[in-house]
Parts: structure tokens; sequence; C-alpha cells
């Protein structure tokens, strides 16, 4: 069982990028140990293709090399934060259809040219004051994945509603220092949701 993720920094988590099997320090490792835990009696293959700062036109431009020829079982994506982050500093927003259009492009491909199942992972921002103002451009963007989701998805982790829960009580600093990248809690926390998500499509 040949399980691939992709996505930005957050799955990209400083992996060795000469070595796919590598998994770095996010949620991929998490969820793999987690599933080889669950499933010991399974044999899994477990690939890291994630590259920091990737927004969905990056995911595109690299379709056959990373997501095609991989030839994975099942493939995990989280992607979009950087969709809005990068054009956050002059608000000039990524409209929603481009993304859409983008976003939509890799998941086509996935299902016309890969035996895959798809878990679509949830874009997500904790509530930190200083990137508040993404939720202009990012919630739109996150109503697009969910409907690209009912359309494509054989599983989906609504992440970003997950933590908002998971901050309730509990500062959101306790799972990221900055409200995008997660931190080894943060990590373990959403390890555990991807390796549950996954287990519904083995």
């Amino acid at each position: 069982m040949r399980i691939l993720f992709q996505g930005d920094s957050i799955t990209d988590a400083g992996r060795d990028r000469s070595d796919p099997h590598q998994l770095g320090q996010g949620y991929p490792l998490y969820a793999a140990d987690c599933l080889r835990g669950d499933f010991p009696a399974a044999s899994f293959e477990f690939l890291n293709l994630g590259i920091s700062g990737d927004q969905t036109k990056d995911l595109v431009a690299r379709l056959q090399a990373d997501f095609i020829d991989p030839d994975p079982d099942i493939v995990s994506i989280h992607i979009g934060v950087n969709d809005t982050w990068h054009h956050a500093q002059a608000r000039d927003w990524l409209p929603d259809n481009v993304f859409e259009a983008q976003y939509r492009t890799v998941l086509e491909a996935i299902k016309k040219k890969t035996h895959a199942k798809i878990l679509m992972i949830e874009q997500f921002l904790l509530p930190v004051e200083d990137k508040a103002f993404f939720r202009e451009d990012l919630n739109g963007k996150i109503d697009v994945t969910r409907k690209l989701a009912r359309a494509y998805a054989d599983a989906y982790l609504p992440l970003d509603g997950l933590l908002a829960k998971a901050c309730v009580g509990q500062s959101p600093y306790h799972w990221s220092d900055d409200g995008v990248h997660p931190n080894a809690d943060g990590s373990a926390f959403i390890g555990r949701l991807c390796a549950d998500a996954i287990a519904e499509l083995l």
C-alpha cells in the first residue's frame, strides 16, 4: 500500500528531499507511525513529496513527476494556505475561480491517470491576531476546497473546523507558533486525524 503525502511546508516539514521516504517532522511522520501501529500486519510504503511554499499552481506544474509517476494507492493532499498567504501583504487576492481551476486540474489528473484514492485535507488558520485578516480570502477558498471535495475526494478532513474546536480551552500557540505551521503537538494532532481518515480508505 503506497501512500503519498502532498502539499506545502506543512507537509514538507523539513524532510530530506533527496529521499521521498524520509517523512520530515510534521504530520506525515505522525500519521505513518499511527497507521503502522493501528495495522501491524499491513505493508505500507510512505512517500512525502510536499514542497515548502507551494501553491495550487505548483502542484499543477509537478503533476506528472510527483503525483502520477509515483503510482500511489492513496494520495493525501494538503494545499491552499499559500494561495492566500502569498497575496496577503498586498491584499491582491488570487481569484477563487483561479484557485478552483488549478486545484481541479490536480484532482482531475489523479482521477483519470492513477488508481489512487484521494484524501483532501482542508487548509486551516489558527486564531492568531497578526493573520486574522487572512480570513478575508481564506474562508472563500476553504469553501472552494469543500466543493471540490464533494466532487473528487474519497475522504475529507475538515481541518480548519477541527483545529478551531481544538483551540477552545487551549491556546492556538499550543498547536502552532505562527498560526499556520504546526509544532510537534499540532503535527501529532493532525497526524492522528490524517491516519484515521486514511484508515477509511484501506
